[in-house]
């Protein structure tokens, strides 16, 4: 049998992190409103459905796998966050008590879904990535403004 390549590698860890992402998005949704949950609940599905890659398809197309499983990640991770904002500013004050709890227990998956996304990302040497792949690692790690930057300024910017 043949040994994993480096990105078979890397999507194998970004299907993990899409797997374990939905599993945390589903346990998160049932502490929320049936309303504000909805949209989470789907996101969930469809990062357990894109963490559900075949073998055959990791060994043909990895980099195309593992950018599916981190952009379904990281809209789970999104859809996440803006689910506990909206639901924090939805429970009423009189039942403060009771919304510091559900938002401290939704927090942790919330980090949970940071840390697997954080996974997904390999350690590689920034220079062996093209300029898109630079630009997708900005653009996970939250950075802004840097659509025409040249791949040196894209490095200078994640390694800082």
């Amino acid at each position: 049998m043949a040994e994993n390549s480096k990105a078979a590698k890397a999507a194998g860890e970004a299907l993990d992190a899409a797997a374990a992402a939905a599993k945390d998005a589903k346990r998160l949704s049932k502490t929320l409103p049936k309303k504000v949950a909805k949209k989470l609940r789907a996101l969930a599905d469809e990062a357990k459905k894109a963490s559900q890659a075949s073998k055959k398809k990791i060994a043909r197309h990895p980099r195309k796998v593992q950018k599916k499983a981190v952009a379904a990640t990281a809209r789970v991770q999104k859809a996440a966050a803006k689910a506990e904002a909206r639901s924090a500013a939805e429970s009423p004050v009189a039942e403060s008590a009771v919304a510091e709890s559900t938002v401290a227990e939704s927090a942790a998956p919330a980090a949970l879904l940071d840390e697997a996304l954080r996974a997904t990302l390999p350690t590689t040497d920034l220079q062996s990535l093209t300029v898109v792949e630079l630009r997708e690692r900005a653009r996970a790690a939250g950075h802004r403004g840097f659509s025409r930057f040249t791949k040196a300024q894209l490095i200078d910017l994640l390694s800082s």
